[in-house]
């Protein structure tokens, strides 16, 4: 079975996928009645690909976050593939990179050292941990701030030192969920840049969760679009936007298109789980 799933086409990529999720559903039982969060999803992520994550509130898209993370266990019905290696519960942890929602800092430890955090884990011995994460400052616009504590940073700093610490942890596969959902309008768009700088970089492959229909576009090589709960995937939108990305992308008619046809699917699915929370 596991050497058919390796062989299962991966619905849009055209190559090997990196990471491929075969009929993943999650369903939780709580004073013995049982809720589908997620159900049936395929998807596929191509090596070194930018692809968005968007859907309706509540449709499973941080359910889904856990799972492929090894946070939490999918349901027995389906699969996850990594390079083409089936995985077994939980053995997506410690594969890949990821950041949650909030940054996570320890205010007790410096930005260097919170930077170091995931390698010191991993048992890299500090001082090899520190002239790592040092020769990255400088790129992830942190130079002089070494020594600052995470409560004399602004958000958007705060932001870039969970970044580096994640991109320090070197995995191939890096999953976002909403990082800069809490960021003023003016920083998110500067943050969104300087991610998209640091990705052509590094070319990690990237899955970035949002509910922000312009972040996803302006980030994405594809946009993934969830279904309202039980969540699944209803559609896949190609981004056909050259790179680099300029800001001033985000007024142009190819821009606007896209954004027309992902409004009125998430619409409609909102529209849909609205009906549901009042029946």
């Amino acid at each position: 079975m596991d050497g058919l799933l390796a062989d299962r086409k991966a619905p849009g990529v055209d190559g090997p996928a990196h990471l491929q999720l075969v009929n993943v559903w999650k369903r939780f039982v709580e004073g013995g009645r049982e809720t589908v969060a997620v159900r049936n999803v395929d998807l596929a992520i191509a090596p070194g690909e930018f692809v968005t994550l968007i859907g309706p509130s509540g449709c499973g898209k941080s359910t889904l976050f856990n799972i492929i993370a090894g946070l939490l266990p999918p349901d027995t019905d389906g699969s996850i593939l990594l390079a083409g290696r089936p995985q077994r519960d939980g053995g997506l942890l410690g594969q890949i990179s990821f950041m949650p929602q909030r940054d996570l800092l320890f205010p007790w430890r410096t930005v260097l050292d919170n930077a170091t955090l995931a390698l010191e884990v991993e048992g890299a011995p500090r001082r090899a941990a520190r002239q790592k994460a040092e020769a990255l400052f400088p790129e992830f616009g942190l130079t002089g701030f070494e020594k600052h504590y995470p409560h004399q940073l602004s958000g958007g700093m705060r932001q870039r030192v969970a970044l580096m610490r994640t991109f320090l942890f070197e995995r191939d596969l890096i999953l976002l969920d909403e990082p800069f959902g809490a960021l003023d309008a003016m920083t998110r768009t500067l943050m969104q840049r300087w991610l998209l700088e640091i990705w052509a970089r590094h070319r990690r492959t990237v899955l970035f969760i949002t509910h922000d229909i312009d972040e996803a576009i302006f980030l994405g090589d594809r946009v993934v679009v969830m279904t309202a709960r039980p969540g699944t995937i209803k559609c896949q939108e190609k981004v056909a936007l050259s790179r680099p990305r300029a800001a001033s992308v985000v007024t142009t008619p190819e821009f606007m298109t896209i954004k027309r046809q992902l409004l009125a699917t998430i619409e409609e699915e909102s529209i849909k789980a609205f009906a549901a929370a009042v029946a």
